[in-house]
């Protein structure tokens, strides 16, 4: 397993050292008395529902459910759970997938659903995502898992010219891949550098015929996932891996769907609109309360959820309304997914708006080691955007 291999790899002293533990190994981190750069607190973190009353009043989840407390990867365990139970279609594999996977998405699943549905494949991701399209292509609905989406690069031709392609290419006859998920963990954890913290979702989003979406939340991956599950068109299903553990809240025990089409606003504010998805949207909190506080401002919060395609009426409508924008993402700030929403907002609100759109990105760099946590938007970073925005 590639994964263990890495951490055999960073468990062995490293050459002109004595040792190399995990006590003393110079991880960035935020310095003695930050004010800003501080750890994230989930437990109490208002972005996630504390309680089933809280849940149960939003109206995008079942109002009657009972709830359980689950992480992010418990959550997508129950909707794979959901969707294997009630449609025998649906297929499940992937590199250790019958073991549970590196996260622990595929707990038990082999167990109740057999070897035929749930299954290991060979680390070859070109085979896992081309075996998955022609699966769909004969009426099944494979969830196809990529151990890391680092590794998804071999697979980038399947995904593009042929999962991409395919209803295109089908024509009148109705022919369609729908059903064919592709999930994979994405993202930084502070110590994964080159191949275990990338984010692609904007490699994907170029791609007309394929949706990309990444969920925030337990709650919001449950009802995404079993909503990709049902589209009739190829997913990229992208989970954040920092929030697999991380992130806990509420989740109702039903089945239900999240529409893949609307971004979410999940704060109103009339001063300054900041755009966002995935874990970077708790650090946006963060810098959002410590901006309205010194700045006495009021900051508009959206979750754009589906990343292509994406809802621009929902942005559009809250810069026209702040005049102001501030977008937000892990990934490199070259051709990101900021760059798109920044110049849809140039071109469907620019009379609205009162300063340049401001970009918090990944670097343009790849992701080195000890400096992951500096690669990555930081609440500093996106704190002085918006101070920036209300200054200029």
């Amino acid at each position: 397993m590639r994964s263990l291999c890495r951490r055999a790899y960073l468990s062995l002293p490293q050459r002109g050292s004595h040792s190399f533990s995990t006590e003393t190994r110079a991880y960035s981190s935020h310095p003695p008395n930050a004010r800003l750069n501080l750890p994230i607190d989930y437990a109490t973190h208002p972005l996630l529902f504390h309680s089933s009353s809280a849940i149960q009043r939003h109206p995008q989840f079942p109002k009657e459910s009972s709830t359980s407390r689950l992480n992010l990867y418990q959550a997508i365990n129950g909707a794979l759970t959901h969707a294997l139970r009630t449609d025998e279609r649906v297929l499940l594999f992937g590199e250790d997938v019958a073991f549970g996977g590196v996260f622990r998405c595929s707990m038990n699943l082999a167990t109740e659903f057999g070897s035929e549905r749930v299954f290991n494949t060979p680390l070859s991701e070109q085979g896992i995502v081309g075996f998955a399209i022609g699966c769909a292509a004969q009426g099944m609905k494979p969830i196809a898992e990529i151990q890391f989406a680092d590794y998804v690069y071999p697979a980038f031709d399947q995904l593009v010219n042929e999962a991409a392609k395919w209803r295109y290419r089908e024509g009148s006859t109705g022919g369609n891949i729908g059903g064919l998920i592709v999930r994979m963990p994405c993202g930084s954890v502070g110590h994964g550098a080159l191949y275990h913290s990338q984010s692609p979702e904007s490699l994907f989003t170029h791609i007309p015929g394929i949706r990309v979406v990444m969920p925030r939340s337990p709650a919001q991956a449950k009802g995404l996932l079993l909503a990709a599950i049902a589209c009739n068109d190829p997913v990229i299903f992208l989970e954040p891996k920092i929030l697999y553990r991380a992130a806990v809240e509420q989740v109702p025990a039903e089945a239900y769907e999240i529409s893949l089409s609307e971004a979410e606003v999940l704060v109103e504010g009339k001063d300054v609109t900041v755009i966002s998805y995935g874990q970077p949207l708790y650090t946006c909190s963060s810098a959002i309360a410590a901006a309205e506080k010194d700045f006495d401002v009021s900051v508009e919060l959206i979750d754009l959820r589906s990343l292509y395609p994406w809802d621009r009426e929902t942005v559009l409508a809250s810069v026209r309304k702040t005049g102001r924008a501030v977008v937000v993402h892990e990934s490199m700030v070259n051709a990101g997914v900021g760059a798109e929403v920044a110049a849809t907002i140039q071109e469907g609100a620019f009379l609205s708006l009162e300063a340049p759109v401001q970009r918090v990105s990944g670097c343009a760099t790849h992701m080195g080691l000890v400096y992951e946590r500096f690669n990555i938007p930081d609440v500093t970073r996106i704190y002085d955007a918006i101070k920036k925005a209300i200054n200029f």
